[in-house]
């Protein structure tokens, strides 16, 4: 007959080591990942924002350059013309940009 060895453990430590156990897998599946997650979420971010300030900046140097380049074509009744050729260029990559997004969508 096999030694049985008196070190066995009574059932309310395994009932702690098995609720330890699931603390500690629920920790490293859940908790420590999201954690890592947090970085790049924060790097999303921050590209946003400077893309985001880039592309104010672009439209007013176009904006700029139009006014200034072209003062004398654009002067009197035509002052309109270089918002209007600014807020179409911005709606032509606007455009061009929601159609790069729907077209990568659509490929399995």
């Amino acid at each position: 007959m096999p030694d049985r060895r008196h070190d066995d453990k009574s059932l309310p430590n395994l009932a702690t080591d098995l609720w330890d156990l699931v603390r500690a897998y629920a920790k490293q599946e859940t908790i420590e990942p999201v954690k890592g997650l947090g970085r790049f979420v924060a790097f999303g971010v921050a590209g946003s924002v400077l893309l985001g300030v880039g592309a104010v900046l672009l439209v007013l140097a176009l904006l700029r350059a139009l006014q200034t380049e072209t003062a004398t074509f654009f002067d009197g009744n035509w002052s309109f013309a270089p918002y209007l050729l600014t807020l179409v260029v911005c709606a032509g990559v606007i455009g061009a940009a929601v159609s790069a997004l729907r077209r990568k969508g659509t490929k399995p």
